[in-house]
């Protein structure tokens, strides 16, 4: 991950931790303004998904704040170096969907990656930020199936081919 992308991203996930938003037109106000390229939506049943309104009539994300915390103590960095030393020993199919707008990861980062995997496949998808499947779930969906149409593809033909050696 890119650490000022990454910052950004924490810093707008922690800027409303503690006094949560008076409504959810409140917080979809916040998160079009994080988010220009995405339309502001009006219709909130989505955001309600991702907020919780507490006792005191706020909404707060309805993740642990613990893990802004988390970050800021550098535990997702030490994390980070665990997860790059573990993958000489991941053999499993892996699909990477960035965003193509990703302030997260850039596009040489997930090249990289998914060049260290054997079994890997990549998508970059236009018009998406960090969060693919919140600004084009239509591409990020179809590129999940694509994947895994694939991976029965190749499971079929590694089974025809170990029925006919």
């Amino acid at each position: 991950m890119d650490p000022n992308g990454a910052a950004k991203v924490m810093e707008f996930m922690s800027a409303h931790v503690a006094q949560g938003f008076a409504s959810l037109e409140e917080a979809a106000d916040v998160i079009a303004a994080y988010l220009p390229h995405r339309p502001r939506r009006t219709d909130l049943s989505g955001l309600a998904k991702n907020l919780r309104q507490r006792d005191d009539g706020r909404f707060r994300w309805h993740w642990d704040p613990n893990f802004v915390d988390g970050v800021h103590r550098g535990r997702s960095l030490r994390d980070a170096h665990e997860f790059q030393a573990g993958l000489v020993n991941l053999d499993l199919p892996v699909h990477l969907i960035r965003g193509r707008l990703s302030e997260l990861v850039s596009r040489e980062a997930a090249e990289a990656f998914v060049a260290q995997l054997p079994n890997a496949r990549f998508t970059d998808v236009a018009g998406a930020s960090h969060m693919v499947a919140g600004d084009r779930n239509d591409a990020f969906l179809e590129s999940v199936v694509s994947f895994l149409e694939l991976l029965d593809l190749e499971g079929k033909a590694g089974h025809e081919d170990a029925v006919t050696d």
